[in-house]
Parts: structure tokens; sequence; C-alpha cells
């Protein structure tokens, strides 16, 4: 979920997604995890949240930001390196710092704080989950790997694509969103490149970006096409998400029996 976090000045250009009507819905669905990106609710939202058992993540992209979401009184700290898929989770700062990759974020966070870390950001297979143990990681999330599933609603030019696609082959761009996510490089984002064109306030940018989306999968062509993915999308493999989920248990195991 999405957050208007104090700590955040971008989130806060319009009116901030996650407010009051928000939090007491989510509270009244009394959902066993509350995952945040883009920073922290209050304390005092939080504590309401926790008080129906929810159990709170949130991303960091830096060691600031780990530091500041566990004394925000979350549960475990989702460890964001720069080569994740989709949006990037930086709050603290300017949008465009948080470029850590996985590899240097994980092991720091784990030093700074004393709450579980989650590491995120190219891990694709059971030895990407091995070393993020390795690393100090409590567990792993995984996102790219599961577009290719057949229970994700992708368009099916997405998914072929994903697979094909090297980690050189996608970028972090902030002219779908403003914010800064990276995706496959297709026409969209070279073109607006090329333009120069500063973005409009998250998520308004997603009014200029959305329709192009739209009109690019209407058209079966991927030149418009939102196609998030991280750096290890050619890593995926296509079937079922319970399928994915017992091989990347199974080859992990087999990689740490291993070492």
């Amino acid at each position: 979920m999405s957050s208007g976090s104090a700590t955040c000045p971008e989130a806060h250009a319009i009116e901030p997604i996650f407010g009051e009507e928000m939090l007491q819905t989510v509270a009244a669905l009394t959902p066993s995890v509350v995952s945040f990106h883009f920073g922290l609710l209050e304390r005092s939202a939080i504590e309401i949240l926790k008080e129906t058992g929810a159990v709170i993540l949130a991303s960091a992209t830096t060691v600031r930001e780990a530091v500041a979401l566990e004394a925000g009184g979350v549960d475990a700290v989702i460890a964001q390196g720069m080569e994740a898929g989709g949006h990037r989770g930086v709050f603290l700062d300017g949008i465009d710092l948080g470029a850590v990759g996985t590899f240097a974020l994980v092991p720091q966070v784990v030093d700074a704080v004393q709450v579980p870390v989650i590491a995120a950001g190219g891990i694709a297979d059971g030895r990407g989950i091995a070393a993020a143990f390795a690393l100090g990681a409590s567990g792993v999330q995984i996102g790219t790997a599961f577009l290719a599933c057949l229970e994700a609603l992708m368009h099916p030019l997405h998914r072929e694509l994903l697979l094909q696609t090297p980690g050189e082959a996608t970028q972090v761009t902030r002219n779908i969103s403003r914010r800064p996510a990276r995706a496959i490089t297709n026409r969209y984002i070279t073109e607006m490149n090329k333009s120069g064109t500063e973005p409009i306030a998250f998520p308004l940018q997603y009014s200029l970006s959305g329709p192009l989306n739209a009109a690019s999968r209407k058209n079966n062509s991927t030149d418009l096409m939102v196609m998030w993915a991280g750096q290890d999308a050619a890593l995926a493999e296509v079937m079922p998400a319970g399928e994915l989920l017992n091989k990347l248990a199974k080859d992990a195991k087999a990689v740490l029996a291993k070492l």
C-alpha cells in the first residue's frame, strides 16, 4: 500500500493516498499483513492496525529509511535493492536516491535494525533466496518471477517479453508515475527520456501514461505499454504460482545444503 508519509514531501504534492477513510477500511478488513510502500503512517495509525492483529511491513531503500521504519513501529523491514521491478520504496531525502543494490543493502540493514529484514530486488530463484539468508535476511520478497505465473493478469506480450529481457534491458524511470520505478525499456520510455519533459506530481502522471498504456494493450503493442520488471526478469518461468513457490523452496534448500 502507498502511504502519505510525513517524511516524504513528494507524497504530499497532492492529497495523500492513504487517509483516514482508507485506514478505517483496512482496519475493518483485519488483514493478517499490511505492507507499506513510500513511507509509513503516523505511529498512532500504525497502532490502530496492530490492534487488529496485523503484522506491519514497509519498504526501505537505504539504511536511514530502515531505521526510520523501525522507529515508526514496523514488525519487519523490506530491504528493497535497486534491482527490483516496479516502484522503488524510497521516501526520505530525494526520490532519485536509494539506488543501493540488494547485496550491499541487506547486510547493512540487518546490522542497523533489530526487527527481521526481508530481502527484495533481483531474487527470482533458489540461489537468490539462499544468498539473501546468507546476508542475514529472515525472508525474501519476490515480485518479477511471479509475473510470469499463469494466475498473473499479464498481457500476453508483456509475459512473452519478460522471459526474454536481460537485466540491462530494464531501467528506472520517473515518466510513468513521477516516482522512480523499474520497467522494461520500450518506445514510451525512450521517447520520454529524449523529450526531457519533467513528469507532473505523483500520481497525476498516470493521467498521461495511463491512457497510452491502455491503448497499447488494446492494440497488442508493447510500444507504449507499462511493463514492470526487475533485473532478474530473464530468470522467470511460466508455471502456476503454487508450483513456483514449491520450486523456490526446494531449490533454496538444495543450495543451502551444499553450503
